[in-house]
Order: structure tokens, then C-alpha cells, then sequence
């Protein structure tokens, strides 16, 4: 029997091992809307372990072990023993006994880690406070049906360095794409995702979104009010303005950027209603794509491997 593997971060897989996982989406979106059934989870059921409200993370996660013949579990806050007090390492043991994966939301990365390091079966990150890396994992995978390629392409991220930017930095730089992040002051993404990319490729950051962006072929607008991190108000109404993604900023960007949002947006805060709406194919594509991406993580460490 092979070592389990999870999917905490995207620093524990190699560029390789990313674009395996995106041409594994690529192939199950084509039969997807092909009409080809794929049942290659048939049997196997995944427990779904919620401490954060979820849209697109339980529905897609949901859809698609059932579309890979699976058994999808949604686990609430209130529903577990963990609530109550129980540890996070005797709950590992417990559903492990019973599933064959898990999925968490949290907002703690630490017990996504305690559960990972506990459990026997693979543990997916659905988010935490510190990275979303199937969110990266949908991102790529937009980008790459846009652009073709990755080589060349440089992707600029403007907004708070939030888990969603400390996952997307990684995942761009290591499929090779140069990446410039313009963060205001206090908001800058993780320190060691900075330590590592400052080795890992071409990565700038800069409190400058009009310095970032020039030549960018794709911009991802960061949500101000970002999961687990709460933006004051009196800072999102004199600093965050300068970070909006709107069309004096984008015209500095190459003529035929894409714009990418993780969802929920803001309009009139992290992108006009405006820009939003003129990129609003990429935007749900980017959205629909994390359920191909997921699909592809779920084969991956419950399936062939």
C-alpha cells in the first residue's frame, strides 16, 4: 500500500506534480461536459468537515465525488465533537476508521495540519487562514485554458496578502509564470511564502499596483475583507481605494489580460461593477474550474494515484 498524501499546501508539490493535476482536470472536464461518466471513486466516501461558512467549497467538493461515483459528507461545526472539546487528533482517528479522505474549512491552518498528521487517510486543505490551494489549483487551470501556456506569462495579484495570494504565488511561480504582488503597507502575503519565492523564480512585491501590473496577462484582484482577515474599515476606505482593480489600472496591464476574482466579489471595493462585468467569462470559469481541479485532487489521493 502506498504512503498517504494530503493536500495541505502547495509548497508540498512540485510543478510537475501541478500541471499532472491540471491536465487530470483538463480530461475529466472534457468527459464532464462530454456526458462521459467517470465513476473511479466508486465506494469511496469523503468526509467534509466544516468550521466556515461555504459556497463554492462544499458544492463543488459535493458534485463532484458524486460525479465520481462517490459519497460526499458534509460535517458542521455543530454536528462534531470537536466543538465540544474534543481534540482534533482523536477526531483524525475516529473518521479515519470510517472514510476514506477529508476535507476541512477552517479557520485555524494548525488543525489542518493536526488532522493531516493524525489521520489515515489524505486530508485536503478546503481553505484555512493561511492557504486555499484548490483555489490556486482553479486558477492555474483558468489560466492555462486562456493563455495556452504558462511560459512567459506573468500573473500580477493586487490586494491584502491574504491565503488566497500565499497559495497563488506559489502554484504561478512554480508552474513558471512571473508573478508581481502589489500588497499596501501591514498587508503583505507570509513571510516564508516571501523567503521562498524570493529563490524560486521571478517574484516582485511592491506597495505599487501601477508598477505591478505593467505587462501583466493576468491580474488577480485580492479581496479586501479576506477570509480570517478582517480589514479595518478606516483602512479600507483611505488605503484600500489605491488597490482597487478598475480600468485606469488595467489599461496598464497587456491589452488582452485576463482578471480573476476567487469569489465572493465586492463591487466597489476590490473591482468596479464594471471591470468585473467585462471579465466576468473568466471570473465563473475560474469558479466552475474548481470543481474539474478538486476532481482531479480527489482522484489523485482516494483514487489511482
Amino acid at each position: 500500500m502506498s504512503e498517504k498524501r494530503d493536500f495541505l499546501t502547495l509548497m508540498d508539490y512540485t510543478g510537475e506534480e501541478l500541471n499532472e493535476l491540471l491536465n487530470m482536470a483538463d480530461q475529466l472536464k472534457y468527459e464532464q461536459k462530454n456526458a462521459m461518466e467517470h465513476p473511479r471513486l466508486k465506494g469511496k466516501t469523503l468526509g467534509m468537515i466544516f468550521r466556515q461558512h461555504s459556497t463554492r467549497t462544499r458544492v463543488s467538493f459535493e458534485a463532484g465525488m458524486y460525479q465520481l461515483g462517490g459519497l460526499a459528507m458534509f460535517l458542521s461545526a455543530r454536528d462534531l465533537q470537536m466543538e465540544r472539546g474534543e481534540p482534533v487528533q482523536d477526531t483524525a482517528r475516529v473518521l479515519s476508521g470510517y472514510l476514506d479522505g477529508l476535507m476541512v474549512r477552517t479557520d485555524c491552518h494548525e488543525d489542518a495540519v493536526t488532522l493531516a498528521e493524525y489521520a489515515a487517510v489524505p486530508v485536503i486543505n478546503g481553505m484555512t487562514d493561511y492557504a486555499h490551494p484548490c483555489q490556486a489549483l482553479g486558477d492555474l487551470m483558468t489560466i492555462r485554458e486562456y493563455k495556452r501556456t504558462f511560459k512567459g506569462k506573468k500573473l500580477c495579484y493586487i490586494g491584502p496578502g491574504n491565503n488566497v495570494a500565499n497559495s497563488l504565488i506559489v502554484g504561478t511561480l512554480k508552474v513558471g509564470m512571473e508573478v508581481s504582488a502589489a500588497c499596501p503597507k501591514g498587508y503583505a502575503p507570509a513571510g516564508e511564502v516571501l523567503q521562498w519565492a524570493a529563490g524560486a523564480g521571478s517574484f516582485t512585491l511592491t506597495e505599487d499596483p501601477e508598477t505591478a501590473i505593467l505587462d501583466a496577462d493576468v491580474v488577480c484582484a485580492g479581496v479586501w475583507d479576506a477570509s480570517f482577515q478582517k480589514i479595518p474599515e478606516e483602512t479600507r476606505k483611505k488605503v484600500f481605494p489605491n488597490y482597487q482593480v478598475n480600468g485606469i489600472l488595467i489599461g496598464k496591464a497587456k491589452p488582452d489580460a485576463i482578471v480573476l476574482h476567487s469569489l465572493p466579489a465586492h463591487r466597489g471595493e476590490e473591482i468596479t461593477e464594471e471591470m468585473f462585468e467585462a471579465h466576468a467569462g473568466e471570473i465563473f470559469q475560474e469558479a466552475e474550474n474548481r470543481l474539474h481541479g478538486q476532481k482531479a485532487i480527489l482522484l489523485k489521493l482516494l483514487g489511482e494515484g
